[in-house]
């Protein structure tokens, strides 16, 4: 009997709880060596990539409730909220692709406005 294979909400839901606790080794884990993410800024390329751009955010969380999650064996889609000292309130949704139970890909979405405010880079909205 072959052990049953995780379904893409649950790879991306163990991986997204994993960074938001700061548990980077574990989060790193999820993510193939190959993949690749479209993230605000631009595409990054690898592992280590994804893991320099959410480790120093994920170390400035406070907090973080995830809101929806939906999938199927190959993709799935969170929502959440994070907050940290400087953006109380920062929503975001990320949309993974999965294969043999590793990310391959991410697209992620976030509220950028409320970043801005934070730094000051936008006043009175």
């Amino acid at each position: 009997m072959h052990p049953k294979q995780a379904q893409a909400p649950e790879v991306a839901v163990a991986y997204h709880s994993a960074w938001t606790r700061g548990q980077m080794d574990s989060a790193a884990s999820y993510l193939a060596p190959d993949v690749v993410c479209h993230a605000p800024a631009g595409t990054l390329n690898g592992r280590e990539a994804v893991r320099a751009l959410m480790e120093p955010f994920a170390a400035m969380l406070t907090a973080s409730e995830l809101l929806a999650v939906y999938g199927d064996d190959h993709r799935a889609l969170l929502m959440y909220l994070t907050a940290s000292c400087t953006v109380p309130n920062a929503p975001g949704a990320e949309l993974y692709r999965i294969e043999d139970q590793h990310i391959v890909e991410i697209r992620i979405i976030f509220d950028r406005l409320s970043f801005a405010l934070a730094r000051g880079d936008v006043v009175g909205v």
